[in-house]
């Protein structure tokens, strides 16, 4: 396993529509583990292919946050959205590729999720509380879209101009 790099906004690849996974493969897999060792190197709570560089419908993501609490890794290829609820919640969300920054995002409180997992194995689950909200901000990252979009254009301008500073500063280190 090996730890990846993560993009940081601003960055096409980041706003491109990743492609859907016909075949998972030896590689898909092991791309799989890499993106759980570099959201846990992070750290993070969850981290979609597009986030590395690769255009594929990948994520991964583990909630389980709490001091003691055991790993519950996913490695989701091709996950959709198949029901939400009407009711919402506010997360303040914050995201690797926008490293820093948080903002409160309204999402629906509970989906439920189906995909492939690593074995090839079709699944589906329902995900509440930040784990609602962390499928669904992974899930967009697929779809070319990231938190800040959810905000005013205002607030997105100067999140954005803060990681071209950002991004400036590390090139030179």
């Amino acid at each position: 396993m090996s730890i990846r790099p993560i993009l940081i906004h601003p960055d096409p690849r980041l706003k491109t529509v990743a492609d859907p996974v016909s075949d998972i493969t030896a590689e898909l897999q092991k791309l799989a583990e890499d993106m759980l060792e570099t959201m846990y190197d992070a750290p993070g709570i969850g981290l979609a292919a597009p986030q590395i560089g690769v255009l594929s419908r990948l994520i991964v993501m583990d909630c389980a946050k709490d001091e003691g609490a055991r790993p519950q890794p996913f490695a989701m290829f091709n996950p959709e959205v198949v029901w939400a609820s009407d009711d919402k919640n506010i997360h303040e969300e914050g995201c690797l590729s926008i490293p820093e920054t948080y903002a409160e995002v309204t999402r629906p409180a509970e989906v439920i999720v189906r995909w492939t997992d690593p074995s090839g194995d079709p699944k589906e689950d329902k995900f509440t509380g930040l784990w609602a909200t962390c499928v669904q901000h992974e899930i967009d990252h697929l779809d070319g879209k990231l938190f800040i979009d959810y905000l005013k254009p205002l607030k997105r301008q100067l999140i954005t101009r803060k990681m071209v500073k950002l991004k400036r500063e590390r090139g030179r280190a």
